[in-house]
Order: structure tokens, then C-alpha cells, then sequence
């Protein structure tokens, strides 16, 4: 299209057509411009993954411990791994233990403890304990790398809209050179116009026959389709991902952080061991093995203090408190209230049962409430009490249950995706039993997968080298499952490549660094609230606000947007069928000296080519406004059907060509004196109309088609009548047919490009004045005929046509 149009330009700056040219290339440098939206980000996955690692480590250099940026750590190096200072490469641990929290790495939502020989990975963040380790891998061989470099080899991806605009173009250009040619070689042979005249005509045809405005209109309505979303707290980062939202079929969400809070609560069931204890009384127990006045110093400190009643706690005295240790997996204090002191621990079911003094006793029913609970993914925390004076004889007094539990909205979110033709797969790097246990509070399919029957990464890294055969190799084994666990970054790649090979279109959730290529790699990915920085890079949209249940709402609204879209196209590739082959046919079967016309400048139908851009120019202004539309989404997921577009698009088409060539061939018949006793004109009781009434005539009824049958379009498969438009397109549609009506009514009587031109009802009689109206009834007339062609032939065609009402 855009070498066309420069072809175009250039033949009319040769001819001196001066304005033609000028308005030829301000749409030139205006479609050049649209792009940048698109290509803004690029680099910004990769920036974001680096600028989120740490600059700093602490190593053993030159005899001695000194701080040094992290990027010149190598294989080898000691380095310090402390509390609170993030792990600098992928170290193994030399002696000791320490906690680490991965969660954006893996998924897990409590930290890791590691000892010696357990590798700490780059980008994770030391919580407690400190210990010497050795780095293993650094940069890109590091697990951190590695995520950077899928993220470094997905080719940005331009969505269908890019290659349905490109086929559209390609289609409509190339018939529209083929019909100009043909046509500039009969108006030389047949009609022996001058080169000059004959290429002018040819040039302002295909200018008008190719629909420039055509990606301005679309990138127009996904703009205001992002805005649309960004009310609902969505930020799109790629409008090209808006209308690939609509085509969603299939949802991969991380678990921790996207259908969870990413935040431990203490669950309704408590095991308790003696009748005087409840879940009250043993969260107050669990609370006084804390600090409970002081900030939280753990996951699980917080996860009780916020469960407590604090102000129970403050009845007592706390003698000593011994914080958490790795080694003994429990914390203890001791307290005094009433003149008493006693002892409280909580801690790990195994190391807390092992000091009961009954615990053979209990170890049974203990052990069974564990095997039970870690069956289910759920966690436990073990509290106890000492009941003599000597603070010596441990009894157990409870166990608390916590779970990251589902976001309120998760469940219905999940529900109403499976409803609009969305299946959901849970894809997380945390444990097999808990995805599984999530899985059934979410009413999603239980059977969660581990990688071991996934397949591999190519042995070379690079994503290139990934076989096209992953969809039908593994595609039945994952969708016969809910999901997956245990899964890295490369897993998760591999699961969305392999659903895109099978033919579904994926969207992908996530919040952390781990979700970062399966999110790029995804047709929609979408970093939810919360998420990193690498995260949000990588992401086609943004969630600003906590849960999911936006996401089946941005679906809807992206179907609105394909419709508006949809309805677009079949309008604009309509109205270029129409106006080409009406010209084009015009040259052909109703030259004028038929007519008994014998001006050589007329010796076949053309128009003036002010009224050729005016014509074009309103029709695409007014189409700006179709962002705006009304419409109805649908129910199913939706795709791109060329096929379907076409054949609506040529139905449209050919009934307002037949309507436009029969008004031609009646208006022509009128001109003369010799046919008009026998013409149609003078049996509907239509004046005899001039020559250069014919010109406005046609001018207006090509008008009023074109905007008629964008309202017969927007539609789809339903009467034009279906559902109203919105005021901004019905506003401005009216607009513009009242400008084009007047623009005919009113034409000034003169010669425009050696053509005789005289407004529509520029006459004496009132029968004259009332021309416009009488097209205007013409029009309507066939428009009826138009909109029925529309239906009938959407009954043949398969297409899904149930709404949301």
C-alpha cells in the first residue's frame, strides 16, 4: 500500500496537482508514524531483568572481605551470603544454613532453608543466617541468565491485526492496479484520451480505491479500546495484544501471587490436644514465641501476630525469647503472668512432638494429621507448653493450619474464563500437593503434572533451536491435565510454545521473574498487581489492582474491540469494491454517446477529483468514530475468517454497485430529450435532469451507499437494526452525509476538471429541488435489500453470531 500511494504521489506532483499530491503525502507521513507505539519497548524485558539485579557482593579479595560490584564476580569467588543482602551469582553453600527467599524466582511463598551444598541463585534474597559460599555460575549461565536469555530471543511478536491488515492491503491493491491498468488501456485504445488525461483519471481511481486510512482507523480504535481497559485498572503496553485478547482460548497462571494473595493465613482448622484449648488460645500460645510488639522478623511471625489477639498477649511477662534458629527449626520464650512461669515453643511438628513428654502417645495421631495435611499442600505450625514449675515437662497444646489462599475473586474469575470459551491451566514453580489442593478450592482440574514427562530444553540454550513438534508431541498430555508444578522458567516456555504450536492462543499470568518468558513468549501476557520488574517488561498488559476478575473483563472488552474492528473492514473493504468497480464498470458498458452524449470530455462517467477526495476523506474521518461503537461481544473466543470477510464484504458490495450502476444507466437515459419520454425517470415522475446533474446525483447516492452500509456491517449477522450505534458514530456519520448531501444539493454550476457540474437542485421546479431527497429514498430503498443480502449470506457462512447481551 504505502509504495502505491507514493507511486500516486509522485504521478500527481508530476501532473501538478498540487493539493492531490499534497493531501497523498501528509497520509503518507501520518501511516509512517503509527508504528511508534509498537516498537517503544523494545528492550525493555531484558533492561528491566538487569536493572533488578543487585550490584553489590561482598567477597574475599586480596586477602581480606570487601564489598565489590557483583557483575565482576567470578567462578571461584568466596563470597558473604547475610541476611538481608541478595545473592550475587549462583553460589553453592560452603557450611551452615540460611534462608532464602526465591519467590521470584520459583514461586515458593515461604523461604527456602539451605545447607551445605544447596546453591542460592542469583536475584534470590538472603532472610536469615549467615554463611560463606562459592560461586558457581555467573551471568548468563546463571538460573537468573538463563531467564534473560529466553526473554533476549523472543522476536516481538505484531499480532493478527498486523497480518489481516497486510493480506487486506495486498488484496485490495492488487485488484485495484489490475482493474486501473486495464482501465488506463482502454480509455487509450477505446476512448483515445490523452496520456495525460487518462493517467489522471487511472491515479485518482486507485488513489480512492485503496483504503489509506486503513491502519490510522485500527490503531485509533485499539487506542481507545487500551483506554477502555485502563478504567479498569488495566495498563496495555502493546495495542496490537488487545486484539489478540480477543482471540484468547487458553489461560496459563502462575499460582503464588496471581490466584493467591501470595500471603500465608492461618486456616479455621486447628488440631488441639487438650479441652481447654482452641484456635484462640493457640494463636495467642504461637503469639507469645514471638516478639509479638515488635515488627515481625519472618513469614510465620507475621502470618500469627496478625491473627492474635495481641492484647492477650500483653497480660503476660516475657522472661526470654530465643528468636528463631535453623538448626533447632522453632523459636522459644519464656513467660511469667500471675505469679507463674511457663514455657512456649512453636516450631516444626516433628521437633515440637519429640519434647512432649507424652509424645509416643501423641506421635501417631500427630503423624496422621501431618501425612493428612501435606497430602492436601497444607502447611503446619506446631505449638507447645510447659505445664510444671520447672518449665521441664512440654505439653502439646495445638496445630495451627496456613495456606496462601485463593484471592476472593480467583474462583469465579476461573469460572466465568471456562463460560466465555477460556480453558485455565495453573502453571507454578511451587509444590506438587499444594497446586493440587488449590486446584480442587478453585474448582480447577486436580491433576496437576510435575516436568518430569515435559520436554526438554534444547542442550544448546537458545529457544531457536526448539522443535516445531512440541504441540503434537505433547499437546494431548497437557490439556488432559490442570496443570503443572515444580516447573522452572524454562517449563513454563516450553508449556506455552507447545499450547501455541496445538493451535490455541495462550495468554499468560504472572508476577515474578520466573514468569518473565513464558509472559513474553505468551500471545497476551499479563503481569498482574504486584508483579517485578522483569515481570511488567515483559507483559503485553498490566493489572493495577489486586486479582483476576479484571482479566475476563479485558477479554470482553477486546472482543468489543474485534468487533468494532471486524465491522470495520468489512465496511472498508465493501466501499473499495463498490467504488472501484463502479468506475471501472462505468468505462466499460455505459459510455455516453449511448446516451446521446457527445461531450468529449464525458465520453465516459467520472466525477471531478475534489469530489473523489471528499468522498474519501468523509468516509474515513467518520470512520475514526467507530472506535466509539456500540456492540455486542461475543461469547466465544474470536478469530480472524479472511474468508468470511470477504464474501460479506463482496455480498455488500455487489448490491450497492447494482443500485449504482442501475441509477448510472437511469440518470443517463434522463438526459436527453430523444429517451426521455421512454425513460424510468419520466415513469417514476422524476424531472428531466443535465448532465451535470448526473455528476452530483451519482456523487451523492455513492455517498449516502457508503455510509448506509457501514450501518449495515457493524452488525454482523443481525438486521442493521439490532442495536443502535453510539451517538459519537452516529453524530458524526450524520454529519457527514448532511455535508455530502449539501455538497450535491448545492454545487456550484461550473466546468472542474473539464467536467460540467450542477448542484442537484439547482432548478425552478419543486420536483428539482427535491432531487437529493429522492436519492436519499433510492438509497434507503436498496440499503433494506443490502442488509437482507447481508443476512442470507451469513446463514451460509460458519460464524459463531451468539452475544452478550
Amino acid at each position: 500500500m504505502p509504495i502505491a500511494i507514493w507511486i500516486a504521489c509522485i504521478i500527481e506532483f508530476a501532473l501538478e496537482n498540487w493539493p492531490d499530491g499534497g493531501i497523498l503525502l501528509g497520509i503518507q507521513f501520518a501511516n509512517a508514524t503509527i508504528g511508534w507505539y509498537e516498537t517503544m519497548k523494545a528492550g525493555n524485558a531484558v533492561a528491566a531483568l538487569k536493572q533488578s539485579l543487585k550490584p553489590n557482593a561482598t567477597a574475599f579479595r586480596d586477602g581480606k572481605w570487601q564489598n565489590i560490584d557483583a557483575s565482576i564476580v567470578v567462578p571461584g569467588d568466596l563470597v558473604k551470603l547475610a541476611a538481608g543482602s541478595a545473592v550475587p551469582a549462583d553460589c553453592s553453600v560452603n557450611e551452615g544454613s540460611i534462608e532464602v527467599d526465591e519467590a521470584a524466582l520459583t514461586g515458593e511463598s515461604l523461604p527456602v532453608t539451605m545447607v551445605e551444598g544447596h546453591i542460592a541463585k542469583m536475584g534470590s534474597t538472603v532472610v536469615r543466617g549467615e554463611v560463606d559460599g562459592t560461586v558457581q555460575f555467573t551471568g548468563m549461565y546463571t538460573f537468573f541468565g538463563k531467564t534473560a536469555l529466553l526473554l533476549n530471543s523472543v522476536e516481538a511478536d505484531l499480532g493478527n491485526i498486523h497480518y489481516v491488515l497486510v493480506k487486506v492491503m495486498f488484496v485490495l491493491t492488487l485488484l485495484s492496479l489490475i482493474l486501473c491498468i486495464t482501465c488506463f488501456g482502454y480509455l487509450m485504445g477505446k476512448y483515445k484520451l490523452a496520456f495525460r488525461d487518462a493517467l489522471e483519471f487511472t491515479v485518482v481511481l486507485l488513489v480512492v480505491s485503496i483504503p489509506i486510512a486503513i491502519e490510522i482507523v485500527v490503531t485509533t480504535t485499539l487506542a481507545l479500546g487500551s483506554k477502555e481497559l485502563s478504567i479498569q485498572k488495566v495498563i496495555v503496553t502493546r495495542l496490537s495484544s488487545i486484539e489478540m485478547m480477543s482471540a484468547v482460548n487458553m489461560l496459563c497462571s502462575d499460582k503464588t501471587g496471581t490466584l493467591t494473595l501470595n500471603k500465608m493465613e492461618i486456616q479455621e482448622t486447628c488440631h488441639t490436644f487438650s479441652p481447654e484449648h482452641d484456635i484462640k488460645s493457640v494463636l495467642v500460645l504461637a503469639a507469645l514465641a514471638a516478639k509479638w510488639r515488635e515488627p515481625p522478623r519472618d513469614a510465620l511471625d507475621t502470618m500469627v501476630l496478625g491473627s492474635a489477639n495481641l492484647d492477650e498477649c500483653d497480660n503476660y511477662e516475657q522472661l526470654q525469647f530465643l528468636p528463631f534458629d535453623p538448626k533447632v527449626k522453632r523459636t522459644e520464650a519464656t513467660l511469667r503472668r500471675d505469679g507463674k512461669t511457663f514455657k512456649v515453643t512453636k516450631g516444626a511438628p516433628n521437633i515440637v512432638l519429640d519434647m512432649c513428654h507424652n509424645a509416643e502417645d501423641l506421635r501417631a495421631r500427630v503423624e496422621k494429621i501431618i501425612e493428612d495435611l501435606a497430602r492436601r499442600g497444607v502447611r503446619c505450625l506446631t505449638v507447645a507448653r510447659t505445664i510444671d514449675d520447672n518449665c521441664e515437662k512440654w505439653e502439646m497444646s495445638g496445630i495451627l493450619t496456613f495456606l496462601d489462599p485463593p484471592r476472593p475473586d480467583t474462583k469465579e474469575t476461573i469460572r466465568k474464563a471456562k463460560v466465555y470459551g477460556v480453558d485455565v491451566k495453573m502453571i507454578t514453580g511451587d509444590n506438587q500437593l499444594i497446586a493440587q489442593e488449590m486446584a480442587r478450592m478453585l474448582n480447577m482440574d486436580p491433576n496437576i503434572l510435575t516436568p518430569e514427562g515435559l520436554p526438554q530444553f534444547p542442550e544448546s540454550g537458545d529457544p531457536k533451536d526448539i522443535p516445531d513438534t512440541l504441540g503434537r508431541d505433547y499437546g494431548d498430555m497437557m490439556l488432559a491435565c490442570g496443570g503443572f508444578a515444580h516447573v522452572y522458567p524454562e517449563h513454563k516456555y516450553l508449556i506455552v510454545e507447545a499450547l501455541r504450536q496445538r493451535g490455541f492462543t495462550c495468554a499468560m499470568t504472572g508476577d515474578g521473574v520466573n514468569d518473565a518468558p513464558a509472559l513474553k513468549r505468551s500471545d497476551v501476557g499479563i503481569a498482574v498487581h504486584g508483579a517485578t520488574d522483569a515481570a511488567r517488561a515483559s507483559a503485553d498488559m498490566v493489572l493495577t489492582d489486586p486479582g483476576l476478575s479484571v482479566v475476563v473483563d479485558a477479554m470482553l472488552i477486546a472482543r468489543g474491540v474485534f468487533q468494532r474492528m471486524l465491522s470495520f473492514l468489512i465496511y472498508r473493504v465493501s466501499a473499495t469494491l463498490q467504488l472501484v468497480f463502479f468506475f471501472f464498470l462505468g468505462v466499460f458498458i455505459l459510455p455516453t454517446e449511448r446516451f446521446g452524449i457527445h461531450d468529449k470530455s464525458f465520453q465516459f462517467f467520472h466525477i471531478p477529483v475534489l469530489m473523489f477526495m471528499l468522498i474519501t476523506l468523509l468516509n474515513d474521518g467518520t470512520l475514526m468514530a467507530i472506535g466509539y461503537d456500540y456492540v455486542r461481544p461475543s461469547e466465544r473466543p474470536q478469530r480472524w475468517n479472511l474468508r468470511v470477510l470477504f464474501v460479506v464484504s463482496s455480498v455488500l458490495a455487489f448490491v450497492a454497485l447494482v443500485s449504482s450502476l442501475l441509477l448510472l444507466w437511469m440518470a443517463l437515459d434522463a438526459v436527453n430529450e430523444v429517451n426521455w419520454e421512454q425513460s424510468w425517470f419520466k415513469g417514476l415522475g422524476i424531472p428531466q435532469i443535465d448532465q451535470g446533474q448526473v455528476v452530483t446525483m451519482l456523487y451523492l447516492k455513492v455517498s449516502i451507499s457508503d455510509f448506509l452500509t457501514l450501518f449495515a456491517a457493524r452488525t454482523g449477522a443481525d438486521w442493521f437494526w439490532a442495536y443502535r450505534p453510539s451517538p459519537v458514530l452516529f453524530f458524526g456519520a450524520g454529519l457527514s452525509l448532511a455535508i455530502s448531501t449539501c455538497v450535491a444539493a448545492f454545487w456550484p454550476d461550473q466546468t472542474m476538471d473539464d467536467i460540467i457540474t450542477i448542484g442537484l437542485s439547482h432548478g425552478d421546479s419543486t420536483a428539482v429541488k427535491l432531487l437529493p431527497l429522492w436519492v436519499w429514498l433510492y438509497c434507503i430503498f436498496w440499503w433494506f435489500l443490502q442488509d437482507a443480502a447481508k443476512a442470507v449470506s451469513y446463514t451460509h457462512l460458519t460464524l459463531p453470531t451468539k452475544r452478550i447481551v
